[in-house]
């Protein structure tokens, strides 16, 4: 499998400030620091995986979506089916994503103008190193095969790590990427089917929330201080990223393994209530994340509302509003 290259030029920073800036990022890090585990001692490896074995009936409302989805014809088993390789494609792709989070906290640990926020992203690098490996070595010995990174995800990094931009790129992954990984980490217990995976998650979800809050200490204030063309890139980017994740969660990937037409199983998944309302559970995360930054502005709100990812997002959340725009 190819990788991915990406040349971009980048400004590094260095600060002689060596006195505390941000005493919540300063605690952040301090939490990071006792909270390390290690993926070879921590994890219980013997743990089996009973990779495409039968599975319980799922609830009433999944059953139903499966009796009106492009593999109901070929009978109850196949729904089993479907649900160990959509666990198997989404382990995989959280491990190219942890792999671009690894690389974009490297970046920050450069660019980040303060010390706090140097050592917080660069303890971050070594979190996503220590998820990349427990995902790889999940995908490698426990299960029979991984699947490639996606098109919309492999889009969304090189889009992230082409802009020089610091706080875009930090925007991208900590906000988007990592909110929606770590909500999806939180539903493992009732989305996954072997007790390795979703103790595998429950470790790394603590990791993701630290990260979460990381972005949100970094980049809150900083809109309110932009002009109308900069916090339109951000507004775009933010758009640009939603759609990009909504098009990876129509699952093009697993219905071409199942030898499913394309077409028709990315139209079920984008119709099907079942997948929506899942879709709209894990990107609750990031429109909170959002709405704590101050960038859930109404333009944002009506374009992830187009993309009907709004369904779980609290309809209380206020919308971010600049103030004190410049032209």
């Amino acid at each position: 499998m190819s990788g991915l290259l990406v040349n971009v030029p980048v400004d590094a920073r260095l600060t002689w400030r060596y006195e505390s800036e941000s005493q919540a990022i300063h605690s952040l890090y301090e939490r990071a620091k006792q909270a390390q585990w290690n993926a070879t001692t921590d994890v219980d490896w013997s743990i089996e995986v009973p990779f495409g074995a039968p599975l319980p009936d799922d609830s009433s409302f999944a059953m139903a979506s499966f009796a009106a989805s492009p593999l109901a014809p070929a009978g109850r088993q196949m729904w089993d089916v479907f649900r160990w390789e959509l666990q198997t494609w989404m382990v995989s792709q959280f491990l190219h994503g942890e792999q671009g989070a690894m690389v974009v906290a490297a970046r920050l640990v450069e660019v980040v103008p303060d010390l706090d926020s140097k050592y917080y992203a660069a303890s971050q690098a070594a979190d996503e190193a220590r998820h990349v490996e427990v995902f790889s070595r999940y995908l490698r010995e426990k299960v029979p095969h991984f699947y490639p990174i996606t098109a919309p995800l492999k889009e969304l990094l090189e889009d992230l790590l082409s802009d020089t931009r610091w706080d875009i790129t930090a925007l991208g992954m900590q906000i988007v990427v990592e909110a929606l990984a770590m909500a999806a980490f939180r539903l493992a217990n009732s989305t996954f089917h072997d007790d390795l995976i979703c103790d595998i998650t429950r470790l790394v979800a603590r990791d993701e929330a630290r990260h979460v809050t990381f972005g949100i200490l970094s980049l809150s204030g900083i809109y309110s201080e932009m002009s109308s063309a900069e916090l339109s890139d951000r507004e775009d980017m933010v758009l640009t990223s939603a759609s990009l994740m909504r098009r990876r969660f129509l699952l093009e990937d697993v219905w071409e393994r199942l030898d499913v037409d394309r077409a028709e199983g990315m139209e079920f998944a984008a119709r099907d209530e079942l997948m929506i309302k899942y879709r709209q559970a894990i990107f609750s995360k990031v429109i909170s994340s959002l709405a704590n930054i101050g960038l859930l502005t109404p333009r944002v709100r009506d374009g992830l509302e187009k993309l009907e990812l709004l369904g779980f997002a609290d309809r209380s959340i206020r919308p971010g509003y600049r103030r004190g725009p410049r032209g």
